[in-house]
C-alpha cells in the first residue's frame, strides 16, 4: 500500500519505521536519527551532517552503497579464500548464507536510504 503524503512525498514499503511519516511533527529529527546509525560514529558527530539532514543522507547512500559492494565482494571471493584459512566446510556455508543475507538486508536497507533522502530534499526546496 503507498500513502501519497503530498504531490512529491510517497510512503512505500522502503520507509523504515523508525522514521515519522513526512510532514509529521518532527520527522526530520527522527530521520536524522535514523540516518546517524548509518554512518560511522565519527561523522555522525560533523557540525555539518548534524545541521544538514540531507548531507547527512547523501552521505549514508554512500556510505550503504560500499557496505553492499563489501557484502558482495566477500559473498563472491568466499568459496575459494575461505578453504585456504583452514575452515571447515560447514563454517564455509554458514558463512556463504550469512553473506547473502546481508546483501539482501543492505540492499533494503539502500531503498530506505533513498526514499527518505528524496523526502528530506523535497522538503527542503518546499516542494
Amino acid at each position: 500500500m503507498i500513502m501519497t503524503l503530498t504531490t512529491t512525498t510517497r510512503i512505500t514499503p522502503d520507509w523504515p519505521c523508525q522514521v515519522k511519516t513526512p510532514g509529521s511533527y518532527d520527522w526530520e529529527r527522527s530521520a536524522a536519527r535514523w540516518l546517524r546509525e548509518l554512518v560511522p560514529a565519527r561523522y555522525a558527530s560533523y557540525p555539518a551532517l548534524i545541521r544538514h539532514p540531507v548531507l547527512l543522507a547523501r552521505h549514508a547512500q554512500i556510505q550503504v552503497q560500499q557496505e553492499v559492494r563489501v557484502a558482495r565482494t566477500a559473498l563472491q571471493t568466499a568459496r575459494a579464500e575461505l578453504p585456504l584459512l583452514g575452515l571447515p566446510e560447514s563454517v564455509i556455508e554458514h558463512t556463504i548464507k550469512l553473506y547473502a543475507a546481508e546483501v539482501l538486508q543492505l540492499q533494503h536497507i539502500a531503498r530506505s536510504v533513498r526514499v527518505v533522502t528524496e523526502a528530506l530534499v523535497g522538503h527542503s526546496t518546499g516542494r
